[in-house]
Parts: structure tokens; sequence; C-alpha cells
């Protein structure tokens, strides 16, 4: 019964995260769903800022602090090792929903796109950068990163393999593929509105910040990692540097 209320939990947990995911989708993009990122505002301009610092505090201190391997050992002090990672996308979805369910629109058009060309390009871009951030977690293990993987073990009494350091496809050009999506969800719009400048900034800042955080315990627990992070770009792909890496391996 346990391994079935387990089980159970972790399913649940993916299906609210990925009806959260679709409806983000939607709420950055202002496409498809009632109130998005650019609603009309409701609130004084001074409280509408507080409200969306607060909420984007919030998402970077739970998405960051519970990912930390000292935090992860104190939870499963409390709750059974399996669903750690369940129980961390469930944190983290309450809290990308919580800040869609809160976000305070600003108002304000910094620049809009004039041509219907660069309407659809800039679209086509964003619905792209969801769909390169989906793919990205398939080629590291999509289930495993967001917990069925060690529910579905625990369920079969089976003991959980540790993860090998792999890098394949879009890992061999840069080192945060999944980052790069999140990049462009947040800044490929058609209408810079100063609500979205405010929430691509603050999101992006966050992003920098967390791949400091998660690139330490990376190399911590993946001694390779050192090199990979020395051969890889983060981000933006160098392709100078891997032309001349080529070029020193022909050469050898």
């Amino acid at each position: 019964m346990k391994r079935l209320l387990i089980l159970t939990y972790a399913v649940a947990s993916y299906g609210f995260f990925f009806v959260t995911f679709l409806y983000a989708i939607g709420f950055v993009g202002n496409i498809w769903v009632p109130r998005s990122i650019d609603s009309a505002p409701t609130l004084p301009l001074g409280t509408a800022i507080a409200v969306d610092l607060a909420l984007l505090t919030l998402f970077a201190v739970q998405h960051s602090g519970m990912a930390r391997p000292a935090f992860k050992r104190w939870l499963t002090r409390f709750i059974p090792a399996a669903v750690e990672r369940s129980t961390y996308v469930l944190a983290s979805t309450l809290c990308m929903a919580l800040l869609m369910y809160y976000w305070a629109p600003l108002g304000g058009t910094i620049w809009a796109a004039q041509s219907a060309w660069a309407v659809s390009t800039l679209n086509s871009l964003y619905l792209a950068s969801w769909g390169l951030l989906l793919y990205a977690t398939f080629l590291i293990n999509h289930f495993d990163l967001f917990g069925l993987a060690q529910v579905w073990n625990a369920y079969r009494n089976h003991e959980p393999k540790a993860l090998a350091f792999v890098t394949p496809a879009l890992y061999r050009i840069v080192r945060h593929p999944i980052y790069v999506g999140w990049l462009g969800i947040f800044w490929f719009t058609p209408v810079m509105t100063v609500t979205h400048a405010v929430f691509a900034i603050g999101a992006s800042a966050y992003i920098l910040v967390g791949i400091q955080l998660e690139e330490r315990d990376l190399e911590r627990a993946h001694p390779e990692y050192s090199q990979y992070k020395r051969k890889v770009p983060a981000l933006l792909p160098s392709f100078k540097r891997r032309l001349s890496q080529a070029a020193e391996t022909t050469t050898a």
C-alpha cells in the first residue's frame, strides 16, 4: 500500500506540473488563457512591483534552495527518499502556479514588433523555446528529472541506479540547453511591456545565479564536470572554440 501511495503521489505531482506547464505557455506568451502576464493592471504601480518581485524571489529561493544536496538530506529525514524529487517538483509547480495567479501586470510598452513577419518570427521562436526546454529534459532523462523513475523503482522494489554523467546531443554544444530554452521563453515576444521586462530580467538574473549553484554541486558529484565546463560554454555556443578544439584533435 505504501508503495502504491508513493507512486500515486508522484504521478499526481507530475500531472499537476504538466497542466501548469501548458498554462504557462499561454500565460507568458499572452495566448489562449484568460489572464496572462500582460493583462490589464489592477494594482497601484508600487504595489504591483513589490508583489511581482516577491513572487519571483519566492520561486527562485524555493527552486534553488530545495535543489541543494544539504536540503535534500534534511528533507529525506522526514519523507521517503523515493519521493524527494517529486516533492521538489510539486513545490516548484506550486510556486509557479502562485506566480501566475497573483502576478500583477504593470502596463506600459517598451517596444513592439511592427510587421506581421516580425510578430510571426518572434512567436515562433517563443514556442520553439518551450520545445527546446522539453526536448532537453528528455536528452538527460526526463522521468528521473521529474521524480517518476525514482518512485517506479521504489514501487517495483528495485534499487535505484546512480545516473552517469552524460553529454548527449545539445549538451555537447552548450552546458545548459534547458536554461537556453527558458531565456528564449522570457525574451522572445513581439511586444515587450514593462511587465514582461520585469519578469524577464528577474527570471534571467535567477538563472545566472542558479547556474553557479548548480555547477558547484555538479563538480562535487562528478569530477569530470570540471573538464566539461572548460570545453563547453554555458549558454552561448562558441563555434570558434569548438573549431579550435577539432583542429587540435586532428593535429594530434
